[in-house]
């Protein structure tokens, strides 16, 4: 038995479990057809909610179920994540909704030149998104309270807050059956979190189709209308932040390189920031990442497979982004290496600082140098992974993105 298959005993004998069940005669019943009994049980959860605003998350949800049901290879554990995960989203919306009728002046205010950290994964933008966040001048979306919007409440107040609690709790089952994930990508409930589980509010999101196999619903996520996301998004930013309307948000997330029209398209005044690393690195580090995720969900995640399906998505990804750049208007995009953000992130950030007319003073960058001190890399163990377990090579992935490579000028890293 490898170390591996021993950290996720516990997801084994579930599906063990389960399996027996099954063989019984107790089939699980189809997503689609536990719609309703997933939205009653996320109405009893938020109070007994009704309302869950606008439509603009029913076609996600549609296609998504769909897919659960035709496409995937969930296990029995992988199915219960995802019945707990889209009923949690679809609480979220109804108490988001039940604040919008009790205070709608919670919604009113101006997400005013937010900060958009996004790059090709594994580039830097968790790095760079946590330091930038401890600038006293700017608020980050926190794992807590992206994953139950509210208005954030003093920090004192936290650790006693149910919402808070459960986060915390969610968290460390997910690392306690795989600890290995902490070394790829630390989680904390108080720490800053990628925007996903907001734009998972619409069901339009990178997330399912990287924790699950789902062609059908990446194809659909591929052609769909992302304006409802974000400006469901934004909502929620001006929701949570109306108690602090005068911080800059300071945002993170490689999936809006997907959606960099639609993303200015809502917000116009957006500072971005793009990092940027060889794709060679890259993209065994982020292969490993999804099958890891994919593990819990799914049993022996082929992973030959994931990794085609990687390149092809993120090289195509690049190229359009590039094109979205020209369409927009280089001013509003600033390029950041890898290698400044490992070597010199305080420097990195006041360049950031410099092109969108910020302030930077001297206190702000001895706060950020002091929290770069105090967090290193690899802190919580290192990632180690084998770029020919996936089939992937570096000279073809460097041809693929080729374009990408000399537009922003890439040093090659050696694989050591």
């Amino acid at each position: 038995m490898s170390t591996k298959q021993d950290q996720r005993l516990p997801i084994r004998l579930f599906n063990g479990v389960m399996r027996t069940f099954e063989k019984m005669g107790s089939k699980p019943a189809s997503f689609v057809s536990r719609e309703g009994e997933m939205l009653a049980a996320a109405s009893k959860a938020a109070g007994g909610a009704t309302d869950l605003g606008a439509d603009d998350f029913r076609d996600g949800l549609s296609a998504l179920l769909q897919s659960y049901d035709e496409d995937s290879r969930l296990n029995p554990f992988g199915r219960w994540m995802v019945t707990q995960q889209i009923t949690g989203l679809l609480r979220g919306r109804f108490e988001a909704e039940q604040w919008r009728k009790r205070q709608p002046e919670l919604f009113g205010g101006d997400v005013k030149r937010p900060i958009f950290i996004l790059g090709l994964p594994r580039t830097g933008t968790t790095a760079l998104h946590s330091l930038v966040a401890q600038d006293p001048a700017n608020q980050a979306l926190e794992y807590w309270i992206a994953s139950s919007p509210k208005p954030r409440p003093p920090r004192d107040q936290w650790d006693t807050d149910p919402r808070f609690k459960e986060a915390a709790q969610g968290l460390g089952l997910t690392y306690w059956l795989d600890p290995g994930l902490k070394a790829i990508h630390l989680l904390t409930a108080d720490g800053p979190e990628e925007c996903r589980l907001l734009l998972q509010h619409t069901f339009r999101d990178d997330s399912f189709e990287c924790n699950s196999t789902l062609p059908s619903y990446s194809k659909w996520y591929q052609a769909c209308d992302m304006r409802p996301a974000y400006r469901r998004h934004s909502d929620l930013l001006r929701l949570i932040g109306s108690n602090s309307p005068d911080k800059r948000w300071v945002l993170k997330y490689p999936a809006h390189l997907r959606w960099l029209r639609e993303l200015l398209d809502v917000y116009p005044d957006a500072c971005i920031v793009q990092t940027h690393r060889d794709p060679a690195r890259v993209l065994p580090s982020l292969c490993s990442l999804i099958a890891g995720w994919r593990g819990i969900y799914e049993d022996n995640p082929d992973r030959r497979a994931i990794a085609a399906w990687v390149v092809d998505l993120w090289a195509r990804t690049m190229e359009d982004a590039m094109a979205a750049r020209r369409e927009l208007g280089e001013h509003r995009f600033f390029d950041v290496s890898f290698h400044e953000t490992v070597t010199d992130p305080a420097a990195a950030v006041g360049r950031v600082y410099d092109h969108f007319g910020l302030d930077y003073p001297d206190e702000t960058r001895t706060r950020l140098t002091a929290w770069h001190r105090d967090h290193p890399q690899h802190k919580h163990g290192e990632h180690r992974y084998s770029a020919a377990d996936f089939g992937l090579e570096d000279g073809a992935i460097r041809e693929r993105f080729s374009a990408y490579i000399e537009r922003f000028n890439i040093e090659v890293q050696d694989a050591r």
